[in-house]
């Protein structure tokens, strides 16, 4: 069990190593392009940093290896890092020839925005580092000198267009991504997990195995589901709705778009706009497209008076949701526009919280091991001070009555978490769940909010034993995400090879000549009929050549008959994984795959 804050990616000497050589790349650039180079913005992030330039040509691989070893001539002349702060006319005047720096400083000292574009609690103060002959306007932190860096744990990996600040309407830049570690060893290690990534990539996969695909005609970030993406949504959908009935949920509906009072009432108006699509006006009303399920469900627990009886009320739904998310930041199904959410809300009792809270946090638990996911974080999200009034509903006393009820269950249950300042949602604190593939690759999963906020915005009530009315606490809770983000994380996880329970294609039967396509028909429609996935394979290809298509699909079962498997009504089966069964009864064999099936076993 743990009790303690996290350690802010920010705060590690990891972090100060590559937003360091962010700078010395960006260095290395400018010295390239001498009087040419404009420079954008350039943080570190997860495993590396990026820096966006607009250059007066595109970038070729040479480039980065000439880049990359002057950045190594750089770190050898063990330069200090030297901050120093400046008023802004000082800052506008040393910038004066880089419109995007120009740009963030306007963005700070006018609008108080950082270099994001996102607002900021309190005004920073404009400061800048210097090495060598490089300066950039930066908040740090940064290592002492360059030397702290180690030049052969260092590598450029790629270069991509970004537009400035995820905004297609601005122009496109060039996104030189690299990564910096402590050891040449750790640097080995991560490409190689990179190579696997690449393996992996959803994107790829997904098109290989026919799961999902884009259109530009229907639009970016807008996934259309194949017929076997659609199996697995299916499948998915199953699971949770056969999880949620045996705990007590109550499955409704709700509209794809609502008048725009609904989302000035529920306080996402004006605050998420950024977020939503634009309104459509019809009949002089304002109607927008749903971009979260919460405000329908609080009118459904609104619909009829409540007794403390009726709780806890747990409504569930599939729900379509979506969101205008910037064209730069669509990454396949992990950042899309349109959604289909696996969430619920919880209405509860003050009484009540802590068994309904922990039986959120079990059902996690239960899907973590479905889905064998043996490495998560849960992350307690908590408000800041500063955010009152900005970034969170302002009351402070609730906050920290309902921050202590979240810890001491989380306590109570002996559940590790790590505390996260100032990462709440705006109406209350969170459990965000992060989660790792079986390639280390770190993914935000689920969540958990507590909301004191938003019942009493819709005047939610129930009576309570005492004949008094009285505000529910609301849980919202998601533990499968969105069906996007979460098959996007499991074509990865599992390189495509499926549970056999999730496989879009259970069995393949593979007949070794046409003489045995009538009983190939007739195995494929008993498998049918037992509820199993079964295509035949009837084409003109030789049975080799089945076999290899079978595997490229990454088929479970492979079912090969010959005239030994008509005559007694066996199988000889070959398994993904490459072992085989030969003489399997038919009927032992469904039997044994319906288990496989009904168990959602891991295994094949």
């Amino acid at each position: 069990m743990t009790d303690q804050k996290i350690h802010k990616y920010e705060d590690t000497e990891i972090y100060k190593i590559r937003h360091s050589t962010a700078h010395i790349m960006a260095q290395a650039v400018m010295e390239m392009f001498p009087g040419e180079a404009k420079i954008a913005i350039g943080p570190p992030v997860e495993n590396g940093y990026y820096y966006d330039f607009d250059l007066p040509r595109t970038l070729t691989p040479e480039d980065l290896k000439a880049i990359e070893k002057r950045m190594r001539q750089i770190i050898g002349g063990r330069f200090t890092l030297q901050k120093q702060v400046l008023t802004t006319e000082e800052a506008q005047e040393l910038f004066s020839d880089q419109p995007y720096k120009l740009e963030l400083i306007a963005g700070i000292v006018e609008g108080g925005f950082d270099e994001y574009g996102e607002p900021l609690d309190e005004l920073p103060e404009l400061s800048i580092y210097q090495h060598d002959s490089f300066i950039d306007l930066c908040r740090g932190p940064h290592v002492a000198h360059t030397g702290v860096i180690n030049p052969s744990a260092i590598k450029l990996t790629s270069v991509a267009g970004a537009y400035w600040r995820g905004d297609e309407n601005n122009p496109m830049l060039q996104r030189i991504y690299g990564t910096a570690w402590r050891t040449s060893q750790e640097l080995e290690e991560y490409l190689e997990m990179i190579e696997e990534a690449k393996k992996r990539d959803h994107r790829k996969l997904g098109k290989q195995l026919e799961i999902f695909t884009f259109d530009e005609e229907v639009g970016p970030g807008l996934p259309l589901w194949l017929p076997r993406g659609g199996i697995m949504i299916e499948e998915i959908e199953r699971l949770a709705k056969e999880k949620e009935l045996k705990t007590g949920y109550e499955r409704v509906r709700t509209p794809h778009i609502s008048k725009e009072d609904l989302f000035k009432r529920s306080g996402h108006l004006p605050y998420y706009a950024d977020s939503m699509y634009q309104p459509m006006e019809l009949e002089g009303v304002r109607y927008y497209v749903k971009p979260m399920n919460c405000p329908f469900h609080h009118k459904i627990y609104a619909s009829q008076a409540r007794s403390y009886r009726d709780l806890p009320l747990r409504l569930a739904e599939y729900g379509a949701c979506y969101r205008y998310e910037k064209s730069g930041e669509l990454f396949g199904l992990m950042r899309v526009r349109s959604m289909q959410m696996n969430d619920a809300h919880i209405y509860c009792s003050e009484e009540q919280f802590e068994s309904e809270f922990m039986a959120v946090i079990a059902l996690y638990l239960d899907y973590f091991r479905i889905f064998e996911i043996d490495k998560y974080i849960m992350q307690f999200s908590t408000y800041s001070k500063e955010g009152l009034g900005k970034k969170y509903v302002d009351n402070e006393p609730l906050w920290q009555k309902t921050e202590k009820m979240v810890r001491q269950v989380m306590l109570n249950g002996n559940v590790p978490f790590e505390e996260a300042p100032g990462e709440a949602a705006f109406y209350g604190p969170k459990i965000d769940v992060q989660i790792w593939s079986a390639i280390g690759r770190e993914f935000t999963l689920a969540t958990n909010q507590v909301d004191f906020a938003q019942p009493g915005r819709f005047d939610l009530s129930f009576v309570n034993s005492n004949g008094e009315n009285e505000t529910p606490l609301c849980i919202h809770r998601a533990p499968l995400s969105v069906h996007e983000r979460l098959i996007g994380f499991l074509i990865e996880h599992y390189a495509g090879n499926f549970p056999i329970w999730l496989s879009p294609e259970q069995v393949r039967i593979i007949p070794i000549t046409d003489s045995h396509h009538e009983y190939v028909v007739n195995l494929e429609q008993r498998l049918k009929d037992a509820g199993i996935r079964a295509h035949a394979d009837l084409g003109q290809d030789r049975m080799n050549a089945k076999i290899r298509g079978a595997q490229l699909m990454k088929v479970p079962y492979m079912l090969v008959i010959g005239d030994r498997e008509v005559e007694g009504n066996i199988v000889s089966l070959r398994k993904r994984d490459g072992s085989r069964q030969n003489n399997l009864p038919v009927e032992e064999f469904i039997t044994l795959t319906k288990e496989q099936i009904d168990n959602r076993s891991p295994q094949i």
